[in-house]
Parts: structure tokens; sequence; C-alpha cells
């Protein structure tokens, strides 16, 4: 199964080709752990605000590196957040409509989940001096989160993941990792046997820009 994986929820915006093979004994459910996946092609790009611009020539690369026409592509996964509104937003809508448009499913996960793998706690930029965190148990399972919080405030543990200028603020190390397109197989993997659920973003909070209340006056 060829799966296109894509995450816009941090500042740096992850496409990955991947292959996912099974491996099935006859008549037995099929297991997470009976599945491989192969990365083909991926693109991790330090994109800031610029999710929209970068996102389809990244697609088209990563599909080219992988000799891969977007018709072959058997499921896409999506990372829903917890992220900045604006650039999570391009991702879903982009995956939701691919998915669409060639007629395959789409996985939504969340993006923390992918991001390290056997860390107990995962922080990244959540902006406003403030960070997006989950904590896992010893098995990979997420037990907490996502949650945002001033970094003196997250309830992580050791070892933490992801960002690492908020060393100091959480007042312990925090290992560089970011989302990688292994990390979001990763997480997609255990809902493969089931139909996908609707794509819903982790906001976690209101948008930075709000319409305005005020009426204003028509001169005429």
């Amino acid at each position: 199964m060829l799966v296109l994986a894509l995450d816009t929820a941090t500042p740096t915006l992850v496409v990955g080709l991947a292959e996912v093979t099974s491996t099935r004994v006859e008549g037995a459910l099929l297991l997470p752990a009976q599945r491989t996946v192969e990365v083909l092609a991926e693109r991790a790009l330090p994109s800031g605000n610029r999710h929209a611009e970068l996102l389809t020539p990244a697609i088209r690369e990563v599909l080219a590196e992988g000799g891969v026409e977007m018709r072959q592509v058997d499921s896409f996964v999506v990372g829903l957040g917890p992220g900045p509104f604006t650039g999570l937003r391009v991702g879903v809508v982009t995956a939701a409509a691919l998915g669409d448009a060639i007629g395959t499913t789409v996985y939504g996960v969340c993006s923390l989940d992918a991001v390290g793998d056997g860390a107990r706690s995962v922080v990244t930029d959540a902006r406003r001096k403030e960070v997006h965190w989950a904590t896992y148990g010893a098995d990979g399972e997420r037990l907490t989160g996502p949650g945002v919080d001033r970094p003196e405030d997250a309830p992580v543990t050791d070892p933490v993941v992801g960002d690492v200028r908020f060393t100091e603020r959480l007042g312990r190390e925090v290992i560089a990792a970011e989302v990688t397109t292994a990390g979001l197989l990763r997480a997609a993997v255990p809902l493969f046997d089931r139909p996908p659920a609707p794509l819903e973003p982790l906001y976690l909070r209101r948008p930075d820009a709000v319409p305005s209340v005020t009426r204003k006056p028509v001169s005429q």
C-alpha cells in the first residue's frame, strides 16, 4: 500500500511517501506490528508561515522521487495538530481534497504522536510563549494531552523531545526532534483496519485573528 503523509502543524513542513506492507496469518487479526513501513521519499522544509506556498511543490517532488503518480496513492495520512490555525488548516484541507479527488481514504493523527520515538513527553512551539505537549507510556501510547500551557506549567516527564528552545523554561533537557514521515505512519498504522474518522484539526484555542464586532456607519 502506498501512503502519502503530510504535516503542517509545526514550522517544519513534512511530506513523505511510504510503502506499507503486511504479513497476514490466514484467519487472524492483522496487528500493527505485522506491518512494515519503508519511506521512499521525504521532504522536511522550514516553512514558517509559507505552508500554502511550499506544500504542493513538496508533494510533487516526493511523488516524482518515488516514481509514483498521484492516482497510485492508496491512502493519505495527515497531522491534525495541535498547531497554529492557518498552517494546520492548509495541510488538513489539502489532504482532504486530494483524498476526495482520487477517491481514497484519509487518516488523521495527532502530530505530537509523530515526534520522536520512545519519549515520555513531547513539546512543540504553540506561540504566545506557550507549548503544545503530550505524555506517553513505555509502550508509546499517549497518556495525557494534547494540551497547551506555559512551559512552566506543562506536566511533562523525562525524557522530553521536541523544541529545544524550551529547555530552560521547562527546567529539564529537551532532545531535538520533529515530525517525520516514519512518525506519522507509526501513529497511523493502528488505524488502517478501521473506517477513517472525520478530520478534526486540534486547534486547542481560538485563532489569533478574530473578526471585528464593531459596526461602522456607512457614508453616503
